[in-house]
């Protein structure tokens, strides 16, 4: 067989690979747009989609500080949901929880209390001293998604839920801070499992984060614990990560009752913070982040 240093065969006196060798056509970014579609099922966005992802992640970010200064000692859950609705009309946006699934989710933010990783309903339920709990909000503004969630801890809290509170956002921080084109996603679960184990935490395995942005549930599926998964981080891409962090056991149960509260299989608490992140030419930017 011929190698890529040998005369040509057509007789020119340069070697093959100067001569007539198959030439690569170099990757254009809609070529990889259409590879990353094809292969994987990754919606890459354009400049334009991806100022109207950012412009959702911002109301998402506004709304979600607003519900966090709101939640106080005495405040119900319900009374958080209804502010974000009002505050999702003022915009002009919708909440795509609001009847999501089946069964059909039932209002528009998620609020989860000490022992509930995620998906707690909100209802008449007042906040109490010592209480944690995530507030996940979701925007849909002019056919654009937006997606984030804080930790939110009322008055004192024990030892035992600050260490979660802490671990969770250091384990979204720290796997934010690795992304860039050509990092394979497994190692966004990698790092959130070291520092979840390093903080003598455990990291759920039921949930993951998600492209969104242009849909409110895409491809790919980020998986936040010890994972093999060989996909490269390109730029243009739009996703979740939303580790969720328990100070006991892994294991969550979801309620048989209402199908979506899920809670800590041992009762201890469970917290999560979530960022939705975009993989620029040379990095990342962080799209939800608070207002300043």
């Amino acid at each position: 067989m011929i190698n890529r240093n040998d005369p040509c065969w057509c007789g020119s006196n340069k070697k093959w690979k100067k001569c007539h060798y198959p030439q690569v056509a170099p990757r254009t970014k809609e070529s990889l747009k259409q590879e990353y579609k094809k292969k994987y099922g990754i919606l890459i966005k354009s400049p334009q989609e991806i100022e109207g992802i950012r412009a959702s992640c911002t109301l998402s970010a506004y709304i979600l500080d607003a519900l966090c200064k709101a939640a106080k000692e005495g405040v119900t859950t319900l009374e958080l949901d209804h502010l974000a609705n009002e505050l999702l009309k003022k915009h002009h946006a919708i909440s795509p929880c609001l009847n999501y699934g089946y069964p059909p989710y039932p209002k528009s933010i998620c609020t989860s209390i000490n022992e509930v990783v995620c998906h707690g309903i909100p209802e008449n339920r007042k906040l109490k001293n010592g209480d944690i709990m995530n507030i996940d909000i979701s925007t849909v503004l002019n056919g654009f998604y937006g997606d984030t969630s804080r930790m939110v801890c009322i008055g004192d809290i024990d030892e035992e839920k600050k260490r979660v509170v802490d671990t969770a956002y250091d384990c979204l921080m720290e796997s934010i801070a690795i992304l860039k084109p050509g990092l394979m996603i497994c190692e966004i679960g990698n790092v959130i499992e070291s520092v979840a184990r390093r903080n003598h935490c455990s990291v759920v395995y039921q949930f993951v984060g998600h492209g969104c942005g242009l849909q409110f549930h895409e491809e790919p599926q980020v998986y936040h614990n010890y994972n093999n998964l060989q996909i490269p981080l390109q730029a243009g891409m739009t996703f979740t990560i939303e580790p969720m962090i328990n100070a006991g056991i892994a294991d969550a149960i979801i309620d048989p009752t209402d199908g979506w509260t899920a809670r800590t299989a041992d009762g201890k608490p469970s917290a999560q913070w979530e960022h939705l992140v975009l993989i620029t030419d040379d990095g990342h930017e962080i799209l939800t982040m608070p207002p300043q």
